[in-house]
C-alpha cells in the first residue's frame, strides 16, 4: 500500500499527539479557578496551535489527525472524562483529517481550517459539565468540594456552549498563525504559502 501510513508517520502521530496532549494539560491548568475555565476555549487553542502547527508541517497523508483524535479520546476516557470525551474528539479529528486531504495537505488555509475542527475536540472537558449529568457534579463535588463546584456551574453554564465554540475557532485561527510566525522558515521550506 503505497499511499497508506508507515511506521514513521505513526512515530509522528505518537510525538505530536503526546506534545498536544501536554500543552492542553498545561493550559488546562487554568480550569483549576472556576472563573478561568471559560478563558480556557480561547487560550487553549492558542497555546496548542505552535506544536499542531509544526505537526501539520509533517502531515502528508490522511490518517494522521484521525488516529490522534482516537489516542486523545482513550487518553482523556481513562482519566475519567465520560464517553462524552470520545463523541467529541472522534469527530472533529476525522472532519479535521477528511478537510486537510480535501483542501490540501500544503495549503495555509487548509491547516486553519483543519486545526479549528480538530480543536473542538477541547469541548470534551466543559461538554461533560454540560451533559453528563448530576453523577458527574457529584465527582467533581467530592473531589473539588461544594464552593469549587457552584462557582463552575456559575461560570461554565450550558448556554456557553455556543459562546465557547466561537472562543476555539478564534483562538484557533490565532494559534494557526502564531505557530505559522513562529515557523515562518519552515512553512517556507514545505513551501507552504
Amino acid at each position: 500500500m503505497k499511499n497508506g501510513l508507515k511506521g514513521k508517520d505513526l512515530i509522528t502521530v505518537g510525538i505530536y499527539t503526546a506534545l498536544y496532549t501536554v500543552f492542553v494539560f498545561l493550559t488546562g491548568m487554568f480550569n483549576a479557578i472556576p472563573i478561568l475555565y471559560p478563558i480556557f476555549m480561547f487560550v487553549g487553542p492558542i497555546i496548542t496551535g505552535i506544536p499542531m502547527t509544526l505537526y501539520y508541517l509533517k502531515i502528508e497523508k490522511f490518517g494522521m489527525l484521525t488516529i490522534s483524535g482516537i489516542l486523545l479520546s482513550v487518553f482523556w476516557y481513562i482519566s475519567g472524562y465520560t464517553w462524552i470525551c470520545i463523541a467529541c474528539i472522534i469527530p472533529s479529528a476525522i472532519i479535521a483529517d477528511v478537510l486537510l486531504k480535501v483542501i490540501g495537505f500544503k495549503k495555509f488555509k487548509s491547516i486553519v481550517a483543519s486545526y479549528a475542527v480538530f480543536s473542538l475536540g477541547l469541548l470534551a472537558g466543559p461538554a461533560n459539565l454540560w451533559f453528563a449529568g448530576e453523577g458527574y457534579w457529584d465527582g467533581i463535588r467530592d473531589s473539588m468540594g461544594d464552593q469549587y463546584a457552584e462557582q463552575l456551574a456559575k461560570y461554565m453554564p450550558t448556554w456557553f456552549l455556543p459562546v465557547a465554540i466561537a472562543l476555539i475557532i478564534l483562538g484557533s485561527i490565532l494559534g494557526a498563525l502564531l505557530g505559522k510566525k513562529m515557523m515562518n522558515k519552515h512553512f517556507k521550506k514545505a513551501g507552504i504559502a
